[in-house]
């Protein structure tokens, strides 16, 4: 195990301190190790064409943590450099955005805001989002006392942030979806998915039914809840 470790360590230390080529690090990023592909994504200066995007793309889902998390920390950089690169890669996107570790989970939050000025982005988007919600919706609810704390916790994460999305979408998602999923949300025993959803209702000024939901949180019993 020591020697992999220091071969791995030899490895990234060789690719951060020769000169690569921008060409020669896309290769590495696309046909490299974990330890290649991490030491490439973090050094790559910029994506310049859209199949450079393709191949970032698709280290970000499917791959080795240390990979996803690398490349989920430089999209923060590179979406807002080139955004129409990033418009059709919705469904990897809302992959990302339940990744186990919620590092990734905030990195392409914050990369995918540069998306919002592209309807050819967001209109799919957040359909796609409302509808996986509502799934996730459906499978917390169906937890009883018997099943794994395991599972109950993982189903929350994704609920948790797909909400998180669900926040700094909003604005593009239809009323009565945002209706139906929040007056569901509102009483899922899980005191977090009630924060989101106030967080969500914080945006909220003009429409009654939200607003009735908005109010019914501000006596929750959770602080966290009621702050909002």
């Amino acid at each position: 195990m020591n020697n992999k470790h220091n071969e791995d360590f030899n490895t990234a230390l060789n690719i951060y301190e020769k000169e690569y080529s921008h060409e020669n690090l896309i290769n590495l990023l696309k046909n490299g190790s974990v330890v290649e592909k991490q030491a490439a994504v973090l050094k790559i200066n910029a994506i310049t064409t859209q199949e450079e995007a393709e191949i970032l793309i698709s280290n970000l889902t499917g791959c080795d943590g240390k990979i996803r998390e690398a490349v989920s920390f430089r999209l923060k950089e590179f979406i807002p450099g080139n955004p129409k690169f990033y418009v059709g890669f919705q469904d990897t996107l809302l992959d990302a955005v339940i990744d186990i570790n919620g590092n990734i989970c905030r990195n392409v939050l914050c990369a995918i805001y540069s998306l919002k000025n592209y309807p050819e982005f967001y209109i799919d988007f957040c359909q796609k989002l409302c509808a996986k919600t509502e799934e996730s919706i459906e499978k917390v609810k169906s937890f009883d006392i018997q099943d794994g704390k395991y599972k109950i916790n993982k189903a929350v994460f994704k609920l948790y942030w797909y909400l998180e999305t669900i926040y700094e979408f909003c604005t593009f998602i239809e009323k009565n979806t945002l209706i139906k999923i929040l007056s569901q949300t509102k009483d899922i025993n899980d005191y977090t998915i009630r924060e989101k959803t106030a967080k969500i209702l914080s945006k909220i000024h003009d429409d009654k039914d939200l607003l009735t939901i908005k109010q019914e949180l501000k006596n929750d019993r959770n602080y966290y809840v009621r702050r909002y």
